[in-house]
C-alpha cells in the first residue's frame, strides 16, 4: 500500500507538471514516466486485491525506473560528459528549469521514489516469502 502510495503521488506529480503548468517534458522525463505511470495501476490492483503477484510485476518497473533517473540525475549533476546527452530537440535533459523546495530537481524526486518503491516492494517479498 505504501508503495502504491508513492507511485501514485509520482505520477499525480509529473501529470499536473505536464497538464496543469504546461511543462513539456525532456526525452528522459517521458522514460521515467513510461516506468512510473504503470507501477500507479500495477501496486493500486495488487494492494486492494491483496495481490502478492503486483510486487512481483512491478519491481522491475520500479529497477528500470531508478537506473533511468538515476542517470538523468547524473547528467545534472554534470557527471554524464555534453557528448552522451540522448536528448535532441525538444526540452534539454542537462538543464532543467523547476526547481521545488528551493533546490530540488525533479529527476531527484524521480529518484527518490523509484528507490522507495523498489524498497518497500523488497521488504514486502522478503516478509511475504516467509
Amino acid at each position: 500500500m505504501a508503495a502504491w502510495a508513492v507511485a501514485l503521488v509520482a505520477t499525480l506529480g509529473a501529470l499536473f507538471l505536464g497538464e496543469v503548468m504546461g511543462m513539456t517534458p525532456c526525452l528522459l522525463c517521458w522514460y521515467q514516466r513510461i516506468f512510473m505511470f504503470p507501477l500507479a495501476l500495477i501496486l493500486g490492483m495488487a494492494a486492494f486485491a491483496d495481490d502478492r503477484r503486483g510486487a512481483v510485476y512491478a519491481l522491475p518497473l520500479a529497477l528500470g525506473g531508478a537506473v533511468v533517473s538515476s542517470y538523468h540525475s547524473a547528467l545534472l549533476a554534470g557527471w554524464v560528459p555534453t557528448w552522451w546527452v540522448p536528448c535532441g530537440s525538444g526540452p534539454s535533459c542537462s538543464k532543467q528549469s523547476l526547481e521545488i523546495f528551493g533546490s530540488v530537481q525533479i529527476p531527484w524526486l524521480s529518484l527518490l521514489a523509484f528507490t522507495a518503491i523498489a524498497i518497500l516492494l523488497f521488504i514486502y517479498l522478503r516478509k511475504s516469502r516467509s
